[in-house]
């Protein structure tokens, strides 16, 4: 339930007095009745620096405390954040979880019974239907876990230790935002590990900008409103730049002798490149893609549109933008991925990925942390590097890449 006018106006006439008082946060007001909690000098020196910024935001004293009253850092996040599995499985173990198992009949069950919300809202925004769905698959297996967790709570957490540099203390202040304006109430702020929220797991940020009331109620829940939600999640892709009657991407088969110097063009000419839908059908009259190979050029082989790179707005990998599109065109009756994986190939290790950013950064190619994430940066570089070496340009690091690497080449 929404903040109400009543408990808003009573924050809100606390606020002059309290306001008065300029000096450093009272954290014995934040956290009344801890007396139980073990104290952390640490985070109340981090509420006492973040009180300023909040101040400057227009969030009151009353709503500072009210958000940070009985909080202390979650433990249990620190852990979480080494595991993201989207950047660290096999691309094909991470889509056989994602889009396997009840997943994909569990979307044309919600096609169906949202059927009419839906086409509203693809009407609306330009969004196909099957890609809303998709997301909301993803994110939270079409709302059967939204997360428990304090999103206060997890974004302090996480912005106490710096993670992300400033970006979950900036989503921390967006949140005080939202309960300052009366957008939520503090009790209704309740998500992931990461602060992401509700049904398709929106950031403070997105649900600032992108939140949809598509009831008319007063007020955009996205956590208990399915329709509220997934008219956001179709405003948040349209604010990104979505392109109606573009498709995300295609599966493809390339040609014999195939050059693999063409890499981003239009479709017409992947069409006369001899480039084919792995589905038979014809590659689409107008718009651009690029080529990506997943998983090297000995699997499946893909045409992706800037759609695509809208999807990736959600979540930066490819592996997560490729399930989202993957299920949605299941629940839509497409067929699945045609190629074989190569499951059974060498595959690179984090310390190895990591030492091929290295040694491409010292070729002048990366320009990036080697983090071990093989992501949209790194295949470019992988993929300049072959161009030199006159090899398949797939962009995807392999062992014998490093080993090349290693000798010199």
């Amino acid at each position: 339930m929404r903040l109400s006018v009543i408990a808003a106006a009573a924050i809100f006439n606390l606020a002059p007095a309290l306001a008065q008082t300029t000096g450093s946060i009272n954290v014995s007001a934040a956290r009344a009745n801890t007396s139980t909690a073990p104290a952390n000098a640490s985070f109340d020196a981090f509420l006492q620096r973040l009180w300023p910024q909040a101040q400057a935001r227009g969030i009151s004293r009353a709503t500072f405390d009210l958000a940070f009253r009985d909080v202390t850092p979650d433990a249990s996040i620190i852990a979480l954040t080494k595991k993201q599995s989207e950047f660290t499985a096999p691309i094909w173990g991470y889509l056989n979880s994602a889009v396997g198992g009840t997943r994909i009949p569990r979307g044309r069950d919600a096609a169906a019974e949202h059927a009419g919300v839906l086409s509203q809202i693809e009407a609306r925004y330009g969004v196909p239907k099957e890609v809303v769905l998709g997301v909301w698959g993803m994110e939270t297996n079409y709302g059967s876990f939204t997360g428990n967790k304090d999103t206060i709570r997890s974004l302090a957490t996480l912005a106490h230790i710096r993670y992300r540099g400033d970006f979950f203390r900036d989503e921390l202040l967006i949140a005080l935002e939202l309960i300052q304006k009366g957008h939520v109430e503090r009790s209704e702020l309740r998500g992931s590990w990461a602060g992401a929220m509700g049904h398709t797991q929106f950031m403070p940020s997105s649900y600032m900008k992108y939140a949809v009331d598509w009831t008319g109620d007063g007020h955009a829940d996205i956590w208990s409103s399915t329709s509220d939600a997934l008219a956001s999640t179709a405003n948040y892709l349209k604010g990104y730049g979505w392109v109606p009657g573009l498709p995300w991407g295609l599966e493809v088969t390339l040609p014999d002798g195939f050059d693999h110097r063409l890499n981003k063009a239009s479709f017409s000419s992947f069409n006369a490149a001899g480039v084919r839908r792995a589905d038979g059908r014809g590659l689409p009259s107008s718009g651009e893609a690029r080529l990506f190979y997943p998983a090297g050029h000995r699997g499946p082989v893909m045409l992706l549109t800037e759609n695509f790179d809208v999807i990736k707005k959600y979540n930066s990998s490819d592996a997560y933008a490729l399930a989202v599109g993957h299920l949605g065109d299941r629940i839509a009756g497409r067929p699945a991925i045609q190629a074989d994986w190569p499951t059974k190939a060498p595959r690179l290790d984090k310390a190895g990925t990591q030492d091929v950013q290295r040694r491409l950064k010292l070729l002048g190619l990366y320009n990036h942390d080697a983090d071990g994430r093989i992501g949209t940066g790194t295949r470019e570089a992988v993929r300049q590097y072959q161009l030199r070496n006159g090899e398949i340009a797939d962009g995807y690091p392999t062992p014998a890449l490093l080993a090349k690497m290693r000798g010199g080449r």
